[in-house]
């Protein structure tokens, strides 16, 4: 059998702690997993794992193997990498991202990437909250964050501007908003993780605290987005996602001159060491890509 591939999952096992787990996350078959990591220790001729019907845990030669069998396939890949044709960049690459930046903003720049680089593979994981990415196997995480995980590595790739916007339906049939303390009377929409919801504005360097009551809460974006546009309240929206909504005046933007605080949208990774051409090559592109965005900035 493949004995890099029998490395590979026997460095997955070893994570997951469980053959069923690895067998799913590596798309092969339970059985598959086993084959593969005796393989590999008939090859060690050493036993790597204990195993019961309700646990699997390495042993003590396992353990020692471990660090030495993960540097073997650093060295394979980067060696299979040398002798790739130049500029012909394969593998596949796994990327995490929200439901919103994927759904909006994502797929443009991943799909001209890979008009340029026909042979990688892209596969993204929608996720709305953060993630070991070693133990999900995650090559590449956009987060959106002003205090990016020190852990990781980062690279910024834009501003995250965020704005206030509800349906002329809705602000038909409500109080006047003129200040932000305004925004107290109002029905508001909400993101779930905050236990007390207070928006913070600007205008001019002066800065207000506002808490609002959200009658809805959610943790993704573009089901608050949707509920905007039925006229259930106020948002507090990305422009990467509602630009598009406010200029074909489908929503309107509330309190104009207030801007709600911006963040920073990073592409985070686990290590410099043995980072794979494709995923060093497919951050470049997304840095580039996203260097003159249109709804960075948005002045409605």
């Amino acid at each position: 059998m493949d004995r890099l591939t029998a490395a590979k999952v026997f460095v997955d096992v070893a994570i997951t702690r469980s053959f069923t787990a690895t067998a799913e996350r590596l798309d092969m078959s339970r059985p598959m997993v086993t084959r593969y990591v005796d393989s590999l220790e008939n090859w060690l001729n050493v036993r790597l794992f204990h195993r019961t019907t309700r646990k699997v845990s390495l042993t003590s030669a396992g353990e020692t193997c471990l660090p030495e069998v993960q540097g073997w396939i650093g060295q394979a890949e980067k060696l299979q990498y040398q002798l790739m044709v130049r500029d012909e960049l394969v593998g596949k690459v796994r990327i995490a991202a929200s439901m919103s930046f994927a759904f909006s903003q994502l797929i443009p720049a991943v799909e001209a990437f890979m008009d340029k680089h026909p042979r990688v593979e892209i596969d993204v994981d929608v996720q709305e909250s953060a993630v070991d990415l070693v133990a999900e196997r995650i090559d590449l995480a956009i987060r959106i964050t002003s205090d990016p995980d020190p852990a990781l590595i980062g690279r910024s790739l834009a501003k995250c501007e965020s704005v206030l916007v509800a349906s002329q339906t809705y602000l038909d049939s409500a109080p006047e908003i003129k200040r932000p303390a305004d925004l107290g009377k109002h029905k508001c929409l909400g993101y779930r993780n905050f236990e007390h919801h207070i928006w913070h504005l600007e205008r001019d360097r002066h800065q207000e605290s506002v808490e609002v009551s959200c009658v809805l809460t959610s943790n993704e974006a573009t089901t608050l987005l949707s509920a905007a546009h039925y006229g259930m309240g106020i948002s507090l929206q990305p422009t990467y996602l509602v630009s598009g909504a406010l200029a074909r005046g489908e929503l309107v933007q509330v309190l104009p001159r207030w801007r709600p605080k911006s963040l920073d949208i990073y592409a985070l990774y686990s290590s410099r060491k043995h980072l794979p051409p494709a995923v060093r090559a497919l951050i470049d592109h997304l840095v580039a890509f996203y260097s003159d965005r249109e709804w960075q900035d948005i002045r409605l």
